[in-house]
């Protein structure tokens, strides 16, 4: 069975049924509870006195055995000095055991019912905002492609969604999507979506480009980690005010301006650097153009090397002063419009070579073999990398 006797004799300061009508109630209380918490502190006090003693007594009793072991003195006063302290030490227990019967039989209390489960206060506060100032650019451009080679399937599904509310329920689902690579990213896919000319895909990967960089700048302006905006953020956009709402779209038309333009840049670079690789692929064996000599030819000779009549050409070099001569036949050797000795070459080399042809021939199929080698390479576009993130 259940004991509950122990609940009957509980001490309780304001228990009115023993008031006066002619007695100060609130008095009556304070000056119980003064009195209970006085006595409290006084048995405590005597606890701790007693501890104290016993343990005064056990060094005594220590010291005088250590002594007695190392016949230091009168033995047989140290015998009486222990068996003293001994004596001592059986009285303070005796009191010890009196004191845990005196408390034992002491009445609850408000004080002694129960006991504080928890002694220190947590309070939950979001984590704050994560710094990248301290990294190196190398430190960032290889954590952007270990975090697209990891994640780049899911940013691509995020780039594609159209309501907020799967924007809202994916990335809460994927919380490390909320960060500044995805955001780089998007850029860099609206950029190419542009240069392949797929203007309403990028409009709708730049929509969702500004989302997470709003919520970047949310999460900068509390100075919080991002992954606590993102219900923010989406509430917010979903019932936000007019002019909030119109300062939101403005950004995304400029935005789609800038992913324009900076195509359009792309294109032409990746256009120069076509036509200058395509030169350098044309150069001949002195490093000229074929192409810019050709147009820098007399007509006689232009007419000579599209034809390809030797025997012409023979003849309108020997029409020609010497040193215009030289200068030009110099001028197609190192272009490569002219090989000397093509024939030697050759056999030399063990390719077939036409036998009707003279031994200097013109390098025409040569050249237009460069040209088609040049048209076999990469299109013109070739891709973004990180330095077009704005």
């Amino acid at each position: 069975m259940v004991d509950y006797s122990k609940w009957k004799n509980i001490e309780i300061s304001d228990d009115e049924d023993d008031t006066h009508p002619n007695i100060d109630t609130p008095s009556l209380f304070r000056w119980r509870h003064q009195a209970r918490v006085e006595r409290m502190a006084e048995f405590d006090h005597e606890k701790e006195e007693l501890k104290k003693k016993q343990q005064s007594c056990k060094a005594r009793q220590m010291d005088v055995k250590e002594r007695i072991a190392k016949k230091e003195g009168d033995e047989s006063a140290l015998k009486k000095e222990l068996e003293k302290i001994e004596s001592e030490g059986k009285e303070l227990e005796r009191q010890e055991s009196d004191l845990i019967k005196k408390e034992k039989k002491a009445p609850w209390n408000v004080d002694t019912i129960s006991k504080p489960g928890f002694e220190k206060t947590v309070i939950n506060k979001k984590a704050p905002r994560k710094s990248d100032e301290d990294l190196t650019e190398e430190e960032r451009e290889q954590r952007m492609k270990q975090f697209v080679k990891e994640n780049e399937k899911l940013c691509k599904q995020y780039g594609m969604m159209r309501k907020y509310d799967d924007s809202k329920r994916f990335l809460q689902e994927h919380l490390d999507l909320v960060c500044e690579e995805t955001a780089n990213y998007l850029v860099i896919w609206s950029i190419n979506l542009e240069m392949e000319e797929k203007h309403e895909l990028m409009a709708h990967v730049a929509h969702q480009c500004i989302c997470m960089q709003y919520i970047l700048e949310l999460a900068k302006q509390l100075d919080v980690d991002p992954r606590a905006c993102v219900s923010s953020f989406f509430s917010k956009i979903q019932q936000c005010v007019p002019e909030y709402r119109e300062q939101f779209e403005s950004e995304i038309e400029g935005f789609k301006g800038r992913i324009r333009k900076r195509a359009e840049e792309k294109i032409k670079e990746a256009m120069a650097q076509a036509e200058e690789e395509e030169k350098q692929a044309r150069m001949g064996p002195g490093g000229l153009d074929p192409a810019d000599v050709f147009e820098t030819l007399p007509k006689a000779l232009q007419d000579c090397f599209e034809s390809r009549d030797v025997e012409l050409l023979q003849k309108s070099i020997a029409a020609m002063p010497v040193e215009e001569a030289k200068y030009h036949m110099k001028r197609c050797v190192d272009s490569g419009l002219w090989v000397p000795n093509a024939a030697d070459a050759a056999l030399a080399t063990d390719e077939p070579e036409d036998k009707g042809e003279d031994a200097d021939a013109p390098a025409e199929k040569a050249t237009e073999q460069k040209k088609s080698d040049a048209s076999k390479e990469e299109p013109i576009y070739t891709g973004v990398s990180t330095e077009d993130v704005d």
